[in-house]
Parts: structure tokens; C-alpha cells; sequence
């Protein structure tokens, strides 16, 4: 269950039913409204920042627009000098009118960015924006987007966590084609369309992503490298790093962990039969005869990663999911009745905490019940800074993320880290 990002979970568009859920994705809404800062505005973005050091440098990411002519580039040049900043480096963004440079500076310390705002703009620059940068940033862009298309290509589901690395903090929204509608998505060029904060683009499968950066516009440049990236997803075909853990259980017996996607779809829904209700209803937050249907959503590479839990026969006894929803990130588990209770769970979440870890996620947080013992300890467990948050019957646990996570998920994560 998933709140966000996976509207399409509960929306009566797509076709599914949405009555039986509507009091627990209002609780959602109600708690994610309370918990999350509303974009940054379009001029300064800075946070706030310690005391300066003397003799120390902060970086930054800037851009503003300047007139497309002779000599304009040069006086924000002379400008940024006259502040003692350094360009490290610099890309311009052609537009119909006028040019956006976005530009990598480093300056002191002690200086602050609506200085540095305040001097561009006196300069000729307009619609400035400007936030810290880190040492991230000070990868040149074709190194960069090159990386982003290696880790796409090794793995489905890093698309929306490329999307993200490429553009900077968005909002990034999957909705697949309506029942019917032969995969394309309607009325959506097949080039996609670009209106000023927002990007829509053709998803490989169907369907259409939607980005969406409120506080700052897209240029065409980011949209071309934006289609490039999805261009290249759907070339490359459903796919998913080919690692297997095998693991001996406490009591004996080994299992295998390993990736799991759509092509697992009648594994999943076997293994739905052979959970009681009790279980069904602690993982789906409704009807147990629901619980089919949104197995394709959670198997999909688009809306996360997804580990399965594997017997020597090969029968599927567990499923753990890491869900993208916006900025933050969804852990959801099930584990058939008879395998609980012996580390199975606990074995998936410390891997799909892991995996948000090297996806660069700053918590995670998952939907349960008091009741659910099991998930409520597991998420104890992990031995992270624990939140707690009760919206009419529902608790939801955030865990803060650190350095602290070790379990390694090497070959069942992401191609690299971000």
C-alpha cells in the first residue's frame, strides 16, 4: 500500500476500486501534508548553514536567464568575480528567447547566495535560482549522464532514480494506459510534451511518467535528455541484476533472496493463496479479494525494486518491497503464514533498507497496524531512529537512515549507488 507515487493504486481512473480504501489514503494525504516542506521558491533556496570557517569555500548550483547576445555571458563573468567566485563549471540551455546558464561556483564561505543572487542580477541576469551544491556536483554533466544511462541499462528500475539524479529534486509519477487504450497513452505525442514545470514522457511499457519540478522550469536540453534516458529504457526490454543470496536459516534449511519483477506475477499470486486472510489483510489494508490486483503495480521495476524470498524447489514463500513515492521511500513485506516468525522477514527489510541506502534515500517508512507484531518488530530491529505516527487505526514507522545500515545488498540492488 503506497501513497504518492502509487496513486494509480487507488485511483477510480485506472479502474480499480478505490471505495474500500478512501479512509486509509485520506490518513496518507493527512500525514504526508503534516511531514513534507513544500517546494523551495524560485529565487533563494539556501538552508540554513553553520558558522562559517574563514578561509573555507561553499559550492553552489546556480542558474538564471540571460539575453541570447554578445557579451552578456562576460558580465556575469566580471559580476561573479567581483564576489571573489570561482566558475567551475558552466552549460547553457538555448531558448526561444534568451539563453539559461546553469552554472557550478564556488565562493567563500562567509558569503551568502542572495549576494551572489543579488550580483547576477544586477548583471543582466534574470529568474535567478541558486542552492548548495556538494562534491557530487563537481562531475562534469556528459560523465555524469552517461553514468545514469549505464545504471538504467543494467537495471528497470533505476529509471525514476536516474530521472531524478538528471533533473534534481522532482516529483516523478507513473500512470499506466487505461484498459483498452492498446498501450498509448492518450492524447501524449509519441516525443512526450514539455510545459514549463512539468515533463510527460511515453513509459516503455505504457502509460506515462510525469515529472514535475514546480520550483524551477524545464528547459528543453533536460526534456531531450529526459526522453533519451526513457528512449533507452524501452529499448532494453524488462531486466534485473542476476544475483542470488543463498541463506541458512536459523533452524535450518536454506533459502535464496534474489530481485523479483512482473515476469514473477503468477509466483506472487500463488503465494497470495497460501497466505491466510489475517495475513493478506495486515500487508493490504483492505478486502482480501483486492489483493490480486495490485500485484502487477508492486512487481513493476517503474514503482520500485521488489525481493523475493525462494525454497530450494523454487516456490516463492516472501516478497519484500522498496516503493518509490516521491521524496521518501515505501517498505512494505509478506511472508506466508508458515514461514513466519524465523527471520524471513527481518532478513528482507534489512535489504531493502539496504537498497535505499545506496539509492541515496534519507528514510523509509512503512504502513502497518498495531497488530502487525511482526512488521512492528522487524522494523525495531534494524537498530535506526524510529518515528511513529497513528492516522485513525493506522500507524505508520519511518526510519531514519545512516551509515549505520550495513547488510550489503550487492548484486540484488541497484547498478551503483547514485
Amino acid at each position: 500500500m503506497t501513497r504518492e507515487l502509487t496513486h494509480v493504486t487507488h485511483s477510480e481512473d485506472n479502474g480499480r476500486p478505490a471505495t474500500s480504501w478512501q479512509r486509509v489514503a485520506a490518513a496518507f494525504r493527512t500525514w504526508r501534508t503534516r511531514r513534507q516542506e513544500h517546494a523551495p521558491p524560485t529565487g533563494d533556496t539556501e538552508s540554513p548553514a553553520p558558522e562559517p570557517v574563514p578561509g573555507t569555500n561553499t559550492l553552489w548550483r546556480m542558474r538564471t536567464t540571460v539575453q541570447d547576445e554578445p557579451g552578456s555571458l562576460a558580465a556575469l563573468c566580471v559580476a561573479l568575480a567581483g564576489r571573489r567566485v570561482d566558475i567551475l563549471s558552466l552549460q547553457t540551455h538555448p531558448l526561444a528567447e534568451g539563453t539559461v546558464d546553469e552554472f557550478l561556483l564556488r565562493g567563500p564561505a562567509a558569503l551568502p547566495a542572495s549576494a551572489i543572487t543579488t550580483a547576477v542580477e544586477s548583471a543582466g541576469g534574470a529568474d535567478t535560482w541558486i542552492e548548495r551544491a556538494d562534491a557530487h556536483d563537481l562531475v562534469d554533466a556528459p560523465t555524469r549522464i552517461l553514468g545514469l544511462a549505464a545504471r538504467t541499462a543494467l537495471d528497470a528500475a533505476e529509471l525514476p532514480l536516474a530521472l531524478r539524479q538528471l533533473l534534481g529534486r522532482c516529483t516523478i509519477r507513473s500512470r499506466p494506459a487505461p484498459a483498452g487504450a492498446g498501450g498509448a497513452p492518450e492524447g501524449l505525442p509519441v516525443e512526450g510534451a514539455l510545459d514549463d514545470t512539468v515533463m510527460r514522457l511515453r513509459a516503455p511499457e505504457g502509460g506515462v511518467i510525469t515529472v514535475e519540478r514546480p520550483y524551477l522550469p524545464f528547459t528543453p536540453t533536460e526534456f531531450a535528455r529526459a526522453r533519451a534516458l526513457v528512449e533507452l529504457d524501452a529499448r532494453l526490454g524488462p531486466r534485473l541484476p542476476h544475483g542470488r543470496d543463498v541463506l541458512t536459516l536459523a533452524e535450518g534449511g536454506d533459502i535464496a533472496v534474489r530481485r523479483a519483477d512482473t515476469r514473477d506475477l503468477e509466483a506472487a499470486r500463488a503465494l497470495h493463496e497460501r497466505c491466510s486472510a489475517r495475513t493478506l489483510r495486515l500487508r493490504y489494508h483492505g478486502p482480501v479479494r483486492d489483493a490480486d490486483r495490485y500485484l502487477n503495480h508492486l512487481l513493476s521495476p517503474r514503482f520500485g525494486r521488489t525481493l523475493a524470498v525462494q525454497t530450494a524447489s523454487g516456490r516463492i514463500v516472501g516478497l519484500g518491497h522498496l516503493l518509490w513515492d516521491g521524496d521518501e521511500t515505501e517498505v512494505a513485506l509478506l511472508v506466508e503464514d508458515a514461514w513466519q516468525r524465523r527471520g524471513v522477514g527481518a532478513e528482507l527489510l534489512s535489504r531493502l533498507v539496504a537498497m535505499a541506502v545506496e539509492a541515496g534515500c534519507s528514510s523509509v517508512y512503512a504502513v502497518t497496524q498495531a497488530s502487525n507484531t511482526g512488521m512492528v518488530a522487524a522494523m525495531r530491529g534494524l537498530g535506526l531512529p524510529l518515528d511513529y505516527q497513528v492516522e485513525e487505526g493506522t500507524l505508520v514507522i519511518t526510519a531514519r537512515l545512516g551509515e549505520a545500515v550495513v547488510t550489503s545488498a550487492e548484486g540484488l540492488g541497484s547498478a551503483s549507488a547514485p
